[in-house]
């Protein structure tokens, strides 16, 4: 392990921002002790925990594992060495006390990176004790390792400040995966790392202690603190903790004479063990070692908890795919296609990553979530903390209330804030609702009225209904399009495997379904592919090849020959369907703007859309853009409609609208639309909600992810110029892979990028299992959870994900098609 770290701060300086994090084994168990405050004795508990370990009898740990990452006021306070020192001696008298085997203890304290400013530096230090009669009967070794050390006594990021020696977030975490992965020889390891101050103390990049090391999710130690105050440090210590998403362990505390343990025993119900050790002389030339003694049953029982929560979590995590299999019923799964051992183990997540836990190997290994879970997620790591603190704050204050003829401020800052945003220059009112399914049930509904009413079925005076039984609304829709699970919402898409007999016997297909063009890369040029109903005949090669994706987005494009194909097939259409159908009624246009999502990861070309939406104003239909997906920078803009350049009248938003952490939808409608359902009597009101609607937690999620995508300042991707995202998928590694021979085309855009594989028949298409060889690999190999569309394999990130972790991910995924047959 010391040869991986001497090296580990040269890499870790040079490539740690895209250096994938290591697997942690769950072989050893391995704890972080966090202190409720500075000056709690959170070294003590580290040595006598060591100490406890090392005289476990068999079997017992072969190896402690003791780390200390960050350490000021060095060399005179050293941790480690305190460690390194103490637990020799503590062995020798609990050996003493309680016989046992011989011992041959071989212990080491080292520290890697001490600042400039400490001097003189300080040597390895090395050792080997013997215990008992014969030499060597009992192996056992005390690793001790301090990774920064500054030499004031003050918070790191204050002496890492004055003493010139800054680190990142990122090499600290890397160093640790590192030293968490590391075997240290044979045996049972046990690994304990302490950190420093308080849970909320601040690391030397200025982030918490809590967040620093939130990626291990190491099982915590609270050291509590048993002095006057002391309950409410501790308490506070443990909530921080527990809104980070840690388990914690055992709470440990010293005993002051003020029942502080008893409290808080009470107080945590019993959720977490409490131990007490005696008072800590406050005697400086007290060398601690009857204290030591005195508590040698708190540590060992402190052990022995730790112990069984480590044993309990092994034991739950190990069961989990067997039970998953004959409890769970999975949506849009095939049960008997999922073998047992492909379950994916989901331990917890950080940032753009799922800790999955691999049965097999017994480790957690760090898994990017190429899915974006079904397309929900935005957050890094930061917007994940600050979404859990700010949930947690509105639950706390609002729980949840009524909404309907009532306001709480998260509703009303968040559709200020989706005023302002997606629906700014043209939406006026914000609708609430769950999921997407049901924000295109509602607008739906907005649709027809509207239209109803300008075309004189219903009477704007009174809303009376004229000829209602023989009145039919249809939707004009796009074939391959997806607009929810719904049975209404599935009514407005066009027929699919989605709403076969076998899934929805009741579907008609509601619509009149256009067949679209779409747009490519393929051999490193963007290309524009026809359907047979178009009649392209008159297209030259510049109206269907393209240099790059600009050009295609280009509103000069509005006055080409593709332009005048397109107008005269929309026209062609709608005349036909007029012409044969006097009962029924185009009564609304719903698109998915710019990307298809279920129906293949299109990009449909965004001239033919803006010319479909300019003819359905233009014949007083109401236009609805489908954003579910494509909406909050999921395309690189704030709203589709951006890329389009042009405006719906109603919008629908969900999925990256909250940061993906709760549901919550939005339909948004300009006032002409919410005009038509106004009158005197409530039977004209937009009869529909639900239990949840503008539920305070989902408002306020909205709210901090809905600024913090677009804050350059909290994402690093905007470009301000253009407030756009910055590209964030390598163009090289995008052109590569359109150039193999067995990717059919890619789309590129904004945080996704699509490749289609090249397959025929039963190969093609959503049931196709043709990147399952393809997809277990990412998964198993490569440590990216991908859930393909049929023959078609996507990555997705986050909003604010980096281009250095984009890229890391394409670049897995084009060297296993290289291998693909």
């Amino acid at each position: 392990m010391l040869r991986l770290l001497r090296h580990a701060r040269r890499h870790s300086t040079s490539s740690s921002s895209s250096a994938a994090a290591a697997a942690v084994p769950l072989t050893s168990p391995a704890f972080a002790v966090f202190g409720a405050n500075t000056g709690v004795g959170k070294t003590l508990v580290s040595a006598g925990l060591v100490a406890s370990l090392l005289a476990s009898p068999s079997p017992s740990p072969s190896t402690v594992a003791y780390l200390k990452p960050l350490q000021t006021g060095f060399p005179d306070d050293s941790d480690a060495r305190f460690v390194f020192d103490r637990a020799p001696a503590l062995l020798r008298r609990l050996r003493l006390a309680g016989g046992g085997a011989s011992t041959r203890l071989v212990a080491s304290n080292h520290t890697l990176f001490p600042s400039p400013a400490v001097d003189p530096l300080p040597e390895r230090q090395d050792t080997v004790v013997n215990y008992g009669g014969e030499e060597g009967v009992e192996e056992k070794a005390l690793v001790c390792r301090t990774v920064y050390a500054w030499r004031e006594p003050v918070s790191p990021h204050l002496a890492a400040e004055r003493e010139g020696m800054p680190v990142e977030d990122e090499e600290v975490r890397w160093l640790v995966d590192r030293w968490l992965a590391e075997e240290d020889g044979g045996g049972e390891v046990w690994k304990v790392l302490e950190t420093a101050g308080g849970v909320a103390s601040p690391g030397p990049s200025g982030t918490l202690q809590c967040d620093l090391y939130r990626s291990s999710r190491l099982p915590a130690v609270l050291v509590g603190d048993g002095r006057l105050g002391g309950i409410s440090s501790t308490l506070s210590a443990y909530e921080t903790l527990l809104l980070r998403g840690y388990d914690v362990g055992s709470v440990i505390l010293e005993d002051r004479g003020l029942s502080n343990d008893r409290f808080l025993l009470s107080y945590l119900r019993k959720r977490v063990p409490v131990h007490v050790l005696p008072p800590i002389p406050e005697d400086p030339k007290d060398d601690l070692t009857d204290w030591f003694s005195e508590s040698s049953s708190a540590f060992s029982s402190l052990k022995d908890s730790l112990q069984s929560f480590h044993s309990r979590r092994v034991q739950r995590l190990n069961s989990m795919q067997r039970k998953s299999k004959y409890l769970l019923w999975w949506p849009f799964t095939q049960h008997d296609l999922v073998p047992v051992d492909s379950v994916t183990v989901i331990d917890s997540r950080f940032g753009e990553n799922f800790s999955a836990y691999k049965v097999k190997d017994k480790t957690i290994v760090p898994q990017f979530d190429a899915c974006a879970s079904w397309w929900t997620q935005g957050p890094d790591s930061n917007l994940q903390i600050e979404l859990a603190r700010d949930m947690g704050y509105a639950a706390a204050r609002y729980g949840h209330v009524m909404f309907p003829e009532n306001v709480h401020e998260p509703a009303l800052r968040c559709a200020e804030l989706l005023l302002g945003g997606v629906g700014k220059d043209w939406a006026s009112r914000v609708y609430f609702s769950d999921n997407g399914s049901t924000a295109i049930e509602i607008a739906l509904k907005m649709a027809f009225r509207k239209y109803a009413c300008d075309h004189g079925i219903i009477v704007d005076s009174e809303k009376d209904i004229r000829s209602e039984g023989s009145v039919h609304f249809k939707v004009l829709a796009l074939n391959g399009s997806y607009h929810g699970d719904t049975l209404g919402a599935m009514e407005a898409q066009a027929p699919s495997a989605y709403t076969s007999f076998l899934q929805q016997p009741w579907y008609s297909g509601r619509g009149l379904f256009l067949d679209p063009p779409t747009v490519y890369i393929k051999n490193k040029s963007a290309n524009l592919s026809l359907p047979p109903s178009i009649m392209h005949d008159q297209l030259s090669s510049c109206d269907t090849c393209f240099s790059s994706l600009t050009e295609v987005f280009c509103k000069t494009r509005d006055t080409s020959s593709a332009a005048n194909v397109y107008v005269s097939y929309i026209s062609q259409q709608l005349s036909q369907y007029a012409m044969s159908n006097n009962s029924e009624h185009i009564a609304a246009l719903i698109i998915e703007p710019v990307i298809q999502g279920a129906g293949g990861m299109h990009l449909i070309d965004p001239l033919f859309q803006r010319l479909l939406v300019k003819e359905c104003k233009n014949r007083k239909i109401p236009v609805i853009f489908d954003e579910v997906f494509t909406g909050f920078w999921r395309l690189g803009v704030e709203s589709a409609s951006e890329l389009l350049g042009c405006f719906p009248d109603i919008s629908c938003y969900a999925k990256l609208m909250t940061g993906g952490i709760v549901p919550l939808a939005a339909t948004l409608a300009t006032e002409p639309i919410f005009e038509a359902f106004r009158s005197d009597s409530k039977l004209t009101a937009l009869l529909h909600g639900h239990s949840y609607t503008a539920h305070p937690m989902g408002c306020t999620a909205a709210v901090k992810a809905i600024q913090w995508y677009k804050d350059p300042s909290t994402n690093s991707n905007i470009d301000l110029d253009r407030m756009k995202l910055k590209e964030l998928w390598d163009s090289a590694l995008v052109n590569h892979l359109s150039s193999l021979p067995n990717v059919k085309r890619v789309v590129s855009l904004g945080t996704l990028c699509a490749i289609e594989l090249k397959a025929e028949g039963s190969d093609a298409g959503y049931a196709s299992l043709y990147a399952s060889s393809l997809i277990r690999q990412l998964r198993e190999e490569d440590n990216i959870y991908a859930r393909p569309l049929g023959n078609v394999i996507y990555l997705m990130c986050g909003p604010c994900t980096t281009q250095d972790i984009c890229t890391r991910q394409l670049a897995k995924v084009h060297r296993r098609l290289q291998k693909l047959n």
